[in-house]
């Protein structure tokens, strides 16, 4: 029987585990049938505006495998499923065009894909087939932190959809055999389609920031600041694009620092953009391209302001897959980035952290920081080392038509200005009744006589 309570936070029960799964293959089957029916069962519930008590509502409903009035049977062990504020969710996804059929299509059609997790969190990552979202689950005191984030995240979304913080679709918890596994979904960064040839993890920090050589090992690894100051020289945009990139980072990263958020990451993707590897990426994710269902999903999308025009619309016939076009040499690319792990706080916790580091290190280079040196140090990284902008040569474009046109005027201006300074030089009859030397000509009559010349 499925009950509705108010939680403070979304703690869960007294003494339970966290990250504990009886087999991958049921908490994949408990995650899918979960979200498909509390999302379903959203679907009964009239319309209305979004309360400041919906924001700490949770639901709870029992589904045991054999299952009952309420709940369908299945094959998975008997678990319980907690849905956190399903009224706000259900907003936030109407707010970026999701149809609750198509968001049940995506997580419960097709088998979830796991991911591997390159940080060093214990978090685990489940993609859903048709590449729109990722489930990552989160520890107590993140799902708790989000829930207590959510009018806030409620406020900023209406100002701005168009960020690139990440954007939460459902706060869930699966409890299975006496352990506790919250997961968030949120919107993919990063599309299958086209291949990443390099990803990094960027904080802007220098304190342990070089990829593990157990991370370089794998197929696609995931870099971090030092390597990146390594194997790239910055990423050059042309100027409206940076321009439009940077105020967007700013205005995330000041909404972060009023929460008091630090230690995020800017997920960043580089695709070399080569005629063989686009085709093949292009043909393989025509339905995302053709049929996009999530708004303001791209990293493109995410850098516009409304109705600016200064940034080119993705079309449909477009195969950047919404990246943002860039150089790095003679190399032309596609950007796709994200800010990621924005769910920690600076609690007394990391206050500790940053302490015991600073009395080792530079304090200043670690990546644990108050929010405010955290916001400015990751701004100033990303403007001045990750991206820049392309200055254009001043005059290059109309150079050779001016000197085209005034080829003659500039000969003939040549040829007037020698002869005044012949004329200074030597003794010349300037008038028929006098001849004058240089020196009785007084300097302001030579200096109007030779402009009045060169007019000529």
């Amino acid at each position: 029987m499925a009950t509705t309570t108010t939680e403070n936070g979304g703690g869960g029960t007294s003494g339970s585990k966290d990250y504990k799964k009886p087999t991958a293959a049921a908490l994949i089957g408990a995650i899918q049938l979960g979200i498909g029916y509390a999302v379903g069962n959203l679907t009964s519930k009239p319309d209305r505006d979004v309360l400041m008590q919906d924001f700490y509502m949770v639901e709870s409903v029992f589904l045991p495998s054999e299952g009952s009035n309420m709940t369908p049977a299945h094959h998975f062990p008997d678990f319980r499923l907690k849905t956190y504020a399903p009224l706000a969710f259900r907003y936030f996804r109407e707010l970026f065009g999701i149809k609750a059929d198509d968001y049940l299509y995506s997580i419960c059609n097709e088998p979830l894909i796991e991911l591997s997790n390159p940080g060093a969190s214990s978090s685990w990552f489940y993609l859903t087939s048709d590449d729109e979202f990722i489930i990552k689950t989160v520890q107590h005191k993140e799902a708790e932190f989000l829930q207590k984030l959510l009018p806030g995240y409620y406020m900023n979304l209406n100002q701005n959809p168009r960020t690139l913080l990440p954007k939460f679709y459902g706060l869930y918890c699966i409890q299975c055999a006496g352990f506790n596994t919250r997961l968030v979904v949120m919107n993919n960064v990063l599309p299958r389609a086209l291949q990443m040839h390099y990803k990094y993890d960027l904080k802007g920090s220098t304190y342990q920031r070089h990829a593990s050589c157990k991370e370089r090992a794998k197929f696609s690894p995931t870099f971090k600041d030092l390597d990146f100051q390594e194997m790239l020289e910055g990423l050059h945009f042309d100027g409206d694009t940076y321009s439009a990139l940077m105020k967007t980072l700013q205005r995330d990263c000041r909404v972060l620092e009023s929460f008091k958020i630090m230690d995020y990451s800017l997920l960043l993707g580089v695709h070399v953009l080569d005629k063989k590897c686009l085709d093949r990426g292009a043909r393989a994710d025509s339905k995302r391209l053709n049929g996009q269902r999530v708004l303001y999903s791209t990293a493109l999308e995410s850098i516009q302001g409304e109705g600016d025009g200064k940034v080119t619309e993705p079309v449909a016939d477009d195969d950047t897959m919404g990246g943002i076009p860039a150089k790095h040499k003679d190399e032309k690319l596609l950007i796709f980035l994200g800010i990621i792990d924005i769910l920690q706080s600076y609690r007394f916790i990391k206050k500790v952290e940053h302490s015991w580091k600073a009395l080792v290190h530079d304090g200043d280079t670690v990546s644990v920081h108050r929010p405010s040196f955290y916001a400015d140090r990751f701004l100033k990284f990303m403007g001045g080392t990750v991206f820049k902008k392309i200055h254009p040569v001043r005059g290059a474009s109309s150079k050779r038509k001016r000197s085209s046109i005034h080829a003659m005027r500039s000969r003939k201006t040549l040829r007037s200005t020698w002869r005044i300074v012949i004329t200074v030089v030597t003794p010349v009859r300037l008038w028929p009744w006098k001849t004058l030397s240089p020196l009785s000509i007084p300097k302001a009559t030579q200096t109007l006589y030779t402009l009045s010349t060169c007019e000529e």
